[in-house]
């Protein structure tokens, strides 16, 4: 029989608004503080203390403008949000600090959150969609460096890009780019060359969200459907369909794969966190809490295993957050 699921561990309220992004930096040797980062529809991003459940720090440079993306740069004190108000913001933290450092004007309508890749000590790319509707741009940091932009063929009609993941097999190796776009299709961008490697329809609705995971070469992504496709990448840096699952309601907003590559969560639509195996997609929980559509989760990056979190983000105004290393 089936463990009953289990209750969030806990639940963080007082953003006053939607819950967009989420991001956790707990990685840090004893006795730094764990710290969940979260992005509201109002513009604020709330800097959470895991210890007391309570906001250390509210920030507020998105001119009251959704935040739907927040990411720390190598360690807790350097942080990236981006907001609706087409900009990407970085953030220096040190020593109680609450400024934005410089920011990068992008000039895209859409919510396709930006992505990061660490290429060196202190240096970054950025893949973000640009001005122009089906453009990725990507630049390095912090010096901003315009690498290039990547262009569909003309008559691709892939349309808007809806997710990024900048990604490279092994460090050093040439940085390649997924990208979801709102045909339906992932296409694997070479960046140094600015080329399409392969490109392969998922989803006969926009890609809402995507992961993927370079050890095994296999990806996963999710769109407003009831299907969730895993895809790989062989050899020859072609993308083909892995498998499907059907799902029991259509939506999915967000999908990531826990850094240990053992299992997945999926925010739903329908209020709903779905907890899968990665290897063989294997349906393990549903976790019920929030009244209303989830729209981020996120895996922390404890380094003890036993001490690892998933929190979620919801409409609902509230972050719940789950102890699910015990049940998986």
């Amino acid at each position: 029989m089936a463990l009953p699921p289990p209750d969030p561990q806990f639940v963080l309220r007082g953003t006053s608004a939607a819950v967009h992004a989420l991001h956790f930096s707990c990685g840090g040797p004893e006795p730094e503080i764990p710290l969940l980062f979260s992005g509201s529809e109002n513009g604020f991003i709330h800097v959470w203390n895991l210890k007391t459940h309570r906001v250390n720090t509210a920030l507020d440079g998105h001119g009251r403008k959704s935040v739907y993306c927040v990411e720390t740069m190598g360690g807790k004190d350097r942080l990236l949000s981006q907001g609706r108000d087409q900009r990407i913001c970085l953030w220096d933290l040190a020593e109680g600090r609450t400024s934005v450092t410089d920011s990068v004007f992008t000039e895209h309508v859409g919510f396709c959150r930006c992505s990061l890749l660490k290429v060196a000590q202190g240096r970054w790319l950025m893949a973000m969609a640009a001005r122009s509707l089906e453009e990725v741009q990507i630049l390095e940091l912090p010096s901003k460096t315009s690498v290039c932009t990547l262009k569909p063929e003309v008559g691709a009609k892939l349309g808007m890009p809806m997710c990024l993941k900048l990604w490279q097999l092994s460090s050093g190796s040439q940085p390649v780019l997924l990208a979801g776009y709102e045909d339906g299709s992932v296409v694997l961008w070479n960046v140094s060359m600015g080329k399409v490697l392969s490109q392969l329809i998922c989803h006969q609705e926009p890609v809402m969200s995507l992961d993927f995971d370079s050890e095994k070469a296999k990806g996963i992504s999710g769109s407003s459907e009831k299907v969730l496709s895993i895809w790989s990448l062989n050899e020859q840096q072609n993308l083909q369909v892995y498998k499907t699952h059907e799902l029991v309601n259509a939506g999915i907003s967000d999908v990531t794969i826990r850094p240990d590559k053992k299992i997945l969560a999926t925010a739903g639509w329908d209020h709903h966190i779905r907890i899968f195996g990665w290897k063989k997609l294997k349906p393990l929980a549903v976790l019920d809490y929030h009244t209303a559509t989830v729209h981020c989760v996120s895996f922390s990056d404890h380094s003890n295993p036993r001490q690892r979190l998933l929190a979620a983000g919801s409409k609902d105004q509230r972050i719940s957050v789950w102890s699910i290393y015990a049940q998986t």
